[in-house]
């Protein structure tokens, strides 16, 4: 199958007042892995004629307020207006196809990313028209799980930690967005519904 592992670096937790700062996507075939360093990746750092946010975000993303206040050329640089256009043509160099309504859908992975990036995902220009997300969406949380004395989902530091990666986070979209490949891969060779033994009675 192939997926788009994606992450967002964003202003604040709140899609509707606060900001994409930094998107970050990488191509993965579960069929076909390749070395990480050669996944087809697409990072775009956005800027906006100003800027709204929490003081934790704005601090832990400084290093993209310094790119930003940079002056000379930046190719990883664009407007919120040409983000998806941007990633669109991205996907379809790629091979990715459009649908009916010419609009390229595309099952998406990442830590959070169906309570957290596609709320921001949504209110961009082009959301649904260009460029929109499969309903069901991949989260290595529910892989690294313990049923037994978890009482939630586990952190993106706890699933690396338990994949034997570390803890560390970069919080730095293309390197999250990286995590989220290697945390994935164990279970290509063995999924999950061939770790369960079907009980008498039930379909194998």
């Amino acid at each position: 199958m192939r997926y788009v592992s994606l992450d967002l670096e964003t202003s604040g937790s709140n899609p509707t007042r606060h900001q994409v700062l930094e998107l970050a996507a990488v191509i993965e075939d579960s069929r076909h892995p390749l070395p990480l360093a050669e996944l087809p990746a697409f990072r775009r750092v956005v800027r906006h004629s100003e800027y709204a946010g929490s003081a934790g975000a704005i601090a832990l993303n400084a290093r993209l307020f310094e790119e930003l206040a940079r002056k000379e050329f930046n190719p990883e640089l664009c407007t919120p207006a040409e983000l998806l256009p941007q990633l669109r043509e991205f996907l379809l160099t790629h091979g990715f196809k459009t649908d009916k309504a010419d609009c390229v859908s595309v099952t998406m992975a990442g830590k959070n990313i169906a309570v957290f990036d596609l709320g921001f995902l949504k209110e961009l220009p082009g959301y649904g028209s260009l460029v929109r997300a499969e309903p069901a969406m991949l989260d290595p949380a529910a892989f690294y799980l313990n049923w037994h004395k978890d009482s939630r989902l586990p952190s993106m530091s706890i699933c690396k930690a338990r994949a034997g990666l570390g803890r560390e986070v970069a919080h730095e979209a293309l390197a999250d967005a990286l995590d989220v490949v290697r945390l994935l891969r164990p279970f290509y060779e063995l999924p999950g519904y061939k770790q369960v033994q079907p009980q008498p009675g039930e379909l194998a």
